[in-house]
């Protein structure tokens, strides 16, 4: 069991996880972060090097040259144990536990020594100090590391896990759809992955951009398109199923049995890049607003924080 470890920043920080062995996905978020000029030491991972694609090795190969922080997922705290499963909490029977038991298996076959090692010793969170702020990352929830919080997902359960987190707000990762929500004044944040796309029907992928500003913590939902091609090939040379291969390109999840109902129902609808900010001092308390995705805007009152760009907003009547 891992305690927090601390980091303390007062310039951007980039976001993202599941790199999921993908190597192209993770080769682009890299070169964006240095587009952007994000230094190393300011970019956060919030799990799950190996997973869904072919090149497990590689990929974490990448990130740990990259010298980026890094917290635990479930996945790697099962490669690291060698474990039999991926221990994601996909229901049992599910087309996502046969696919899993595939790609799993795969990397634990391949992943070296040395590698396991590193995975195994990983944070379970990382305390970040930003903007005046300290927010709690972590893979899963506070409490559970492949616990799935979605946007949907009741209110009451993310503020439970930001008591336990005892900060600020909240940046998680796991459920693989990004997200920004207020709950009771204080922030959950999800920046998506970027080894699978966001389910909604294009192959792009995603992560985010906090950035302390005078008016509050500046929270950008970007996405970046990459070889998408290129790693679907190494899937399909490695062996591995086809499900997961083709959702790189069709951005269609092969199974929505780990999601509710109204991210079921969202599938294919293409998200779109947006910003809002947050500010922990003029937070209603009593507020609880999804503040991204936009398609719940129409159901809640006007957010306290602006937001910039809508997502999915022509959904709603």
């Amino acid at each position: 069991m891992h305690g927090p470890t601390q980091l303390k920043v007062d310039d951007a920080v980039l976001i993202f996880g599941g790199p999921y062995s993908n190597l192209n996905a993770t080769e682009a978020v890299l070169a964006e972060a240095a587009r952007l000029q994000v230094p190393h030491d300011h970019i956060i991972c919030t799990g799950d090097m190996a997973a869904y694609c072919a090149e497990p090795v590689a990929t974490i190969d990448l990130v740990r040259k990259s010298a980026i922080h890094v917290v635990m997922g479930n996945c790697d705290e099962q490669l690291g144990l060698a474990a039999d499963d991926c221990g994601c909490g996909f229901p049992a029977d599910s087309l996502c536990e046969r696919l899993s038991a595939a790609w799993f298996q795969y990397a634990n076959r391949v992943v070296r020594t040395d590698q396991r090692q590193w995975l195994a010793q990983l944070p379970r969170r990382l305390d970040v100090e930003l903007g005046g702020c300290r927010l709690a990352v972590i893979h899963g929830s506070v409490s559970v590391i492949n616990q799935f919080i979605f946007a949907t997902t009741p209110a009451a359960i993310k503020h439970q896990e930001i008591e336990r987190a005892a900060c600020e707000g909240v940046i998680a990762g796991h459920c693989g759809l990004p997200f920004t929500q207020i709950v009771n004044g204080k922030l959950w944040h999800n920046a998506g992955v970027i080894g699978m796309p966001a389910n909604d029907g294009t192959p792009r992928v995603w992560f985010s951009i906090l950035r302390p500003e005078k008016s509050g913590l500046s929270i950008e939902h970007r996405a970046i398109t990459y070889d998408h091609t290129a790693a679907a090939d190494a899937m399909r040379n490695a062996g591995l199923p086809p499900e997961y291969r083709v959702a790189l390109a069709s951005g269609i999840w092969p199974s929505s049995t780990v999601l509710p109902v109204r991210e079921t129902q969202e599938q294919g609808v293409p998200l779109e890049p947006c910003g809002v900010v947050w500010s922990s001092a003029t937070a209603t308390r009593a507020a609880t607003r999804l503040l991204w995705p936009g398609w719940q805007q129409a159901r809640q009152s006007p957010p306290t924080e602006p937001v910039t760009a809508a997502v999915r907003g022509a959904m709603e009547s």
